[in-house]
């Protein structure tokens, strides 16, 4: 009995895993604003969560973002998932994640940019411990504003679950980060989301983190937090950033 609780409860670190990775690194809040027309982004970065005397995450995962034509983003994620517990450990690839991000209102001095970045999670290998063979598809709404060196943003969305025992289930959050200088940029975010299957509970945490510009193309991203409701987990996220 407690072999299959240990299993349970590995498999939802994993899912709240992927969902922390597959947001705006480094933070689980994204925003509106997509990378510049024929312009690239490139990451390779790495997740970590810990519950339970569990660790799942990603080992690593790889990211490309482009700006296909002004205001659209395409996305392209590919994760090397992994989960610990107890000695035993799992690697494998289940599903690959695309998407498409639309700013649909700039930034102006009294209006804030809005957008739109639907996602979904393709099942691309069949591997039932990091995924369950369907698709995952999430419908938010961003927002951003900027004043100087301060910078906010936040909204939230809809992720549609499907297979028996999960639900349906929606995420939010505010960020806001300040730019000390050339180099450093620190902020930080709080989000809330509801349960993602019947056995679970609704949880809300925070994030601390932010950016290292080594050179205007090269960059340092990382972020760490902690729940404050309900379960107690801790995650982190580390990666390169390389822009073009």
């Amino acid at each position: 009995m407690m072999k299959h609780v240990k299993l349970f409860l590995l498999f939802i670190m994993i899912i709240c895993s992927n969902w922390v990775t597959y947001a705006g690194p480094p933070f689980t809040t994204d925003d509106p604003e997509p990378v510049e027309y024929k312009h690239w982004e490139y990451y390779i970065s790495s997740i970590n969560g810990w519950e339970n005397s569990s660790w799942s995450g990603t080992l690593p995962h790889f990211e490309v973002n482009y700006g296909v034509v002004p205001n659209v983003q395409l996305h392209l994620l590919l994760p090397m998932n992994y989960g610990y517990s107890h000695g035993t450990m799992n690697l494998g690839y289940a599903s690959t994640e695309i998407g498409v991000k639309f700013r649909f209102v700039k930034e102006t001095e009294n209006v804030p940019q809005i957008g739109v970045f639907p996602i979904i999670q393709v099942p691309t290998i069949k591997n039932s411990s990091f995924g369950n063979g369907k698709a995952q598809l999430y419908l938010p709404v961003w927002l951003q504003k900027s004043w100087g060196k301060f910078t906010t943003y936040g909204g939230g969305g809809y992720w549609i679950n499907p297979e028996a025992g999960n639900r349906n289930w929606l995420f939010t959050g505010w960020e806001a980060q300040y730019d000390f200088s050339s180099i450093l940029t620190l902020g930080g975010e709080l989000y809330y989301h509801t349960a993602t299957d019947v056995e679970s509970q609704s949880s809300s945490g925070f994030n601390v983190g932010g950016f290292v510009n080594f050179t205007s193309k090269f960059h340092l991203i990382f972020s760490m937090g902690h729940s404050i409701s309900n379960n107690s987990f801790f995650t982190s996220y580390t990666g390169l950033l390389w822009t073009i």
